[in-house]
């Protein structure tokens, strides 16, 4: 059941020597089914996914355990891990510790407090009728009740939901459990059926170690190890979620922020920014009336009517040409002048540009989530249908396919990352311009990374599929691909290791912060200048001292510089594959290892 695949972003088949969580890397598999190809990516081996039938095993490996390590029945057993939790350490202290005190609290009587009667007929303690004895049941206690009385009984239980798994004897004296075997014995089938689904679903719900995927119709659960790294899980329906908050996936952003992003997206706060930024009450009956052309003559709708000016929300009896005509106001830039409508000019603002704020970090987190969800579509068509065309127009086997699977593979979680980043850049002070930039940066370099890879995975591959016989160029093709997807499983490493740190980068040794003042304006215009290959100049601050703290590479962080390359010059030229600037004499690419 345990995973057998590092994280998506640990490295091939490595295993960090410093225990850090947060490295990313890539793996390469060649199953041939897209879902095992999906789980292999992302599957830790901190978590197993547990399917009904595995639950169940689960739950009766503990029952067994604790029935013989106590010498107690299975139903006893099944009793005490409910009340614990499922917990068998826990049970086994507690037991120990005080078993009276144990037996009390969950109703487990060592003897009966009232033998069960030994004559022909009895009443019974609900309907008060006779009954006979051999139509008539008890739980360890020894109180009798008929079998109509114990299935109405336990029918309304049940219906009452989970808290049928904690139900005692029927007498208002008496807290003695009564156990799975009686409801076997005693309710209706549907009600076993149901008592049986509570029983079984209670080893996870109750489980601090166990969850259910979130998904719709999904029956599987995951059984998390604590305290072993990343939250993200993938389930066997392929479904990635968060087992702390149980949000889908969101690595590397952390849930405080997600349930806060989350939270605002659902909220009506964001509507009431915009009605307050883009609409003004009427004056009259208060509401809001929203101004998209015309004049500033405005009249409100039935059955108000009321007739008044936009920019002063004077009457409009009282304009006229006197007070500027339709498409002004003097009376409103006097009061203007005098600061009569400061603060509300001031709030509506402040409304504004937070609603634009807000609007502009929305479109691009939704955006990428539905460019990952286009993704994961082209994935499946590509595994299902696309593979065996392709293979077939090459003449290559499928095996020797796989790194077109891998850069889409690459796609969608980077995609899911990209999405996240924007959520974390929306709570990201805006007064902290040093990390601002600084995180800006590394989004762009990430984004426009990834955006390559994208569009050869997409638009280039296509020429292959819609070729007639093999392409020569084919294998440079696979190149290409494969240097890009490996360039940007880069640019997203050092992104997520970044915000997982905080962007602690930025307070070493003031590398960061010196770096960020040659940016100009964030990671989108330095991804501008680098993409013009031998047009102009780029400033390679960024290049080289942010590389060397992001990479690792050679070079103080203390003492450097800025300075400019000159492509006209021929002095260098720029990677066809991550754009990176190399000295005119080198034959491989010092980033990506890919020829000139």
């Amino acid at each position: 059941m345990e995973s057998e695949e590092d994280d998506f972003y640990s490295g091939i088949g490595e295993t960090s020597d410093d225990g850090d969580d947060g490295e990313y890397g890539f793996i390469h598999n060649d199953s041939d089914d897209c879902q095992d190809l999906l789980l292999s990516h992302r599957n830790q081996q901190n978590y197993s996914i547990l399917s009904e039938a595995d639950i169940h095993q689960r739950q009766e490996e503990s029952i067994t355990t604790i029935s013989n390590v106590l010498s107690i029945s299975r139903v006893a057993a099944g009793i005490l891990l409910h009340h614990y939790n499922w917990s068998v350490s826990k049970v086994n202290d507690e037991w120990f510790a005080n078993e009276e005190k144990v037996r009390e609290v969950v109703g487990l009587l060592e003897k009966s407090c009232c033998p069960f009667p030994t004559s022909k007929e009895e009443n019974c303690g609900i309907c008060f009728e006779v009954h006979p004895c051999d139509g008539m049941s008890a739980a360890a206690c020894g109180h009798p009740f008929c079998f109509t009385c114990w299935q109405g009984y336990i029918n309304t239980a049940v219906n009452g939901g989970p808290g049928c798994l904690m139900l005692r004897c029927p007498d208002p004296s008496c807290g003695a459990a009564v156990g799975q075997d009686m409801i076997n014995l005693l309710a209706f089938d549907d009600d076993k059926e149901k008592y049986n689904r509570y029983f079984l679903r209670s080893f996870v719900e109750d489980n601090r170690k166990t969850k259910w995927c979130p998904a719709p119709g999904c029956d599987y659960a995951v059984d998390f190890i604590a305290g072993s790294g990343s939250y993200d899980v993938t389930c066997r329906c392929s479904y990635s979620f968060c087992w702390n908050c149980t949000e889908e996936a969101h690595r590397p952003v952390d849930c405080d922020t997600v349930s806060k992003w989350v939270l605002k997206n659902s909220t009506e706060s964001e509507n009431m920014n915009w009605i307050l930024a883009n609409s003004r009450p009427c004056p009259k009956c208060k509401r809001p009336i929203e101004k998209n052309q015309g004049c500033m003559h405005i009249t409100c709708t039935p059955p108000c009517k009321f007739e008044f000016c936009w920019l002063c929300l004077g009457a409009w009896s009282d304009h006229g040409e006197r007070t500027g005509g339709f498409y002004a106001c003097n009376r409103y830039e006097s009061a203007k002048q005098e600061g009569v409508y400061d603060e509300t000019e001031k709030r509506r603002e402040m409304a504004k540009n937070s609603l634009e704020r807000y609007t502009h970090y929305y479109e691009r987190w939704a955006t990428n989530q539905s460019s990952r969800q286009k993704a994961l579509a082209d994935l499946q068509q590509m595994q299902t249908v696309h593979l065996e065309m392709l293979s077939e127009k090459q003449c290559q086997p499928e095996s020797q396919l796989k790194f077109i699977i891998e850069a889409w593979l690459q796609i969608v979680e980077c995609r899911r990352v990209l999405k996240w980043t924007y959520a974390y850049g929306y709570y990201l002070p805006e007064h902290d311009h040093a990390k601002r930039r600084f995180f800006e940066y590394l989004q762009g370099e990430a984004e426009s990374g990834l955006e390559r890879l994208h569009q050869c995975t997409e638009k280039e591959l296509q020429g292959y599929l819609n070729a007639e016989g093999p392409s020569t160029d084919f294998n440079e093709f696979r190149t290409k691909l494969a240097g890009l997807t490996s360039v940007t499983r880069n640019y997203f490493e050092n992104l997520v290791r970044a915000l997982e740190n905080g962007l602690s980068d930025v307070d070493v040794q003031g590398c960061s912060r010196s770096s960020s003042k040659s940016l100009r304006g964030g990671g989108s215009s330095s991804n501008k200048a680098r993409s013009n290959k031998g047009k102009g100049s780029l400033s390679v601050d960024s290049s080289s001292n942010i590389r060397s703290a992001l990479f690792g590479t050679a070079g103080s962080r203390n003492n450097h510089h800025t300075t400019m390359i000159d492509y006209d010059s021929g002095q260098y030229w720029s990677c066809e594959y991550c754009t990176f600037a190399n000295a005119k004499s080198a034959t491989l690419c010092q980033m990506c290892q890919q020829h000139s």
